[in-house]
């Protein structure tokens, strides 16, 4: 979920598509908390890491 959102970062500001930069950057925020969760062993889900 991070890779994807960099990647749609990285799309949205060369291309200049506001959408897609905002889409990436709220990937980028739900993938660091679900691995930050996973981290510290509180499983979300039913998994304890998401990757």
């Amino acid at each position: 979920m991070i890779i994807l959102g960099i990647i749609l970062v990285v799309i949205g500001l060369v291309a200049k598509i506001s959408i897609l930069t905002t889409i990436g950057v709220i990937l980028l925020i739900v993938g660091a908390v679900l691995t930050l969760l996973g981290a510290v062993g509180k499983p979300v889900g039913g998994r304890r890491s998401y990757y």
